[in-house]
């Protein structure tokens, strides 16, 4: 049986982990570097960094920045924010991402995610999904479309992407659990791995997750960049009670 991922997230603003409620009222949560290490000492199975006004800029992921992150962790690196081309995915994955996450150029342009998984292969490209309800929006959360989640979710997976980080804007930051509802139906909907985001406040949330979804990891930001909780003790816990993951006991 495969096992569960714990996956912390860095949003970054202005070269700054940062975490808000509902994509709003930011605030600083500190270094990305010293957030990334830390996170690998306590046993994180992946990184996941999004460049969150990359997109609604119009500029590039600050590419120095992602390759300070690379050089101080051992753990798969996710990098997402902004990216349209093939050319930007080829530089962040020689900046040390592993994969990267299309998000507003998928919708804008879905032949994207065909292609990049055609030429860097599929496990490299991530699809990110930001739904309010169903619906799903972009420019990191600013911009609804017309697009349905469970929908879209089927169609990117189509097109070759090789995991969907879905994350529930309602649930966002409010630390109230994951949205079951709506990561039960795109992980049902899809054959591809499903990284669930928004909403996680303490580590039963993770086992709920686990327990009455499909979902193969959970994404949360604001309990470990404040040291609520630590990674290391969700996964004792749901250990214990019998999810499948990986133990990192030095």
């Amino acid at each position: 049986m495969l096992t569960k991922r714990i996956i912390p997230c860095l949003d970054i603003k202005d070269g700054r982990v940062v975490k808000g409620i509902k994509f709003l009222n930011l605030r600083d949560a500190g270094d990305p570097v010293e957030c990334a290490s830390i996170y690998e000492k306590q046993g994180a199975d992946e990184l996941v960094f999004l460049d969150i006004t990359a997109s609604f800029q119009k500029r590039k992921i600050l590419i120095a920045l992602v390759e300070k992150v690379a050089q101080h962790i051992f753990m798969p690196f996710t990098v997402g924010g902004g990216i349209k081309s093939l050319a930007e995915i080829r530089e962040l994955l020689n900046a040390g991402a592993d994969k990267v996450s299309l998000n507003t150029w998928a919708v804008k342009n879905p032949s994207l995610v065909k292609k990049a998984a055609n030429y860097f292969g599929s496990q490299c490209i991530v699809v990110a999904i930001d739904a309010k309800g169903r619906q799903v929006y972009i420019n990191g959360g600013r911009t609804p479309t017309r697009l349905d989640a469970i929908e879209w979710a089927k169609k990117v997976a189509e097109l070759g992407a090789g995991e969907i980080l879905l994350t529930s804007m309602d649930f966002d930051g409010t630390k109230k659990g994951f949205d079951i509802d709506l990561t039960n139906r795109v992980s049902q909907a899809v054959n591809i791995p499903v990284i669930a985001s928004g909403g996680a406040g303490k580590k039963e949330d993770f086992y709920n997750l686990f327990l009455k979804t499909k979902a193969d990891a959970g994404l949360a930001a604001s309990i470990f960049h404040y040291g609520e909780v630590s990674i290391a003790d969700i996964k004792r816990y749901l250990y214990k009670k019998g999810i499948p993951v990986r133990l990192n006991e030095n």
